[in-house]
């Protein structure tokens, strides 16, 4: 077990306030049995977080819907969960979707997740909605640095030309200039041709 499985079964472990499904879900080997839980009515959330975690680390692609919308949730530690399952799902609606959740600026408070996850998929998504995300953080006092600082490293470990742009806009920012620098020593020099 991984340590996003060891936390996320502990976390939901003490959400369960120790219910006898807990244990049945975290014991089941039967995929239907958990995908039962993502569509039954009158689960608890801990129940259908645990079955989607389980499907999606699984590969089975019925976790999907139920993962992206963890991946959107206010608390950081179901965004995280769901965002190490999609990145083992392989399901390729997953890049589309977190791309949509990064660039989404009625969701900002919440795209720290969907930007590592774009950045771990390394899809063709990946790159443009970083770049898009980084672009809108580079206002005077934007309250989401941590998503912005995400998106710069991100960049810079995709090292794609494309990001050299929106990083060396990032350099004006004293709480992003460090990771930037870093950022654009990652990114292969364009050759010249003549």
């Amino acid at each position: 077990m991984d340590a996003e499985s060891r936390s996320l079964t502990e976390r939901l472990r003490q959400e369960s306030q120790g219910a006898a499904a807990y244990d049945r879900l975290l014991a089941t080997e039967d995929p239907d049995e958990l995908a039962e839980v993502l569509t039954a009515p009158g689960q608890q959330l801990w129940a259908r977080e645990l079955a989607a975690f389980r499907l999606g680390l699984a590969g089975d692609r019925r976790a999907f819907e139920s993962l992206v919308l963890l991946l959107n949730h206010r608390d950081p530690p179901r965004c995280a969960s769901a965002a190490h399952a999609l990145a083992r799902l392989g399901d390729p609606r997953t890049a589309r979707a977190a791309a949509a959740l990064a660039t989404n600026e009625l969701r900002v408070a919440y795209a720290l997740h969907p930007v590592r996850l774009l950045v771990a998929l390394r899809a063709p998504e990946s790159v443009p909605a970083l770049i898009t995300t980084l672009e809108r953080r580079l206002h005077p006092h934007d309250p989401y640095r941590r998503v912005a600082l995400a998106c710069v490293e991100g960049l810079g470990a995709l090292g794609d030309p494309r990001a050299r742009r929106v990083l060396t806009e990032a350099l004006a920012h004293p709480s992003l200039a460090q990771a930037a620098v870093h950022a654009l020593s990652l990114i292969p020099e364009q050759r010249r041709t003549r």
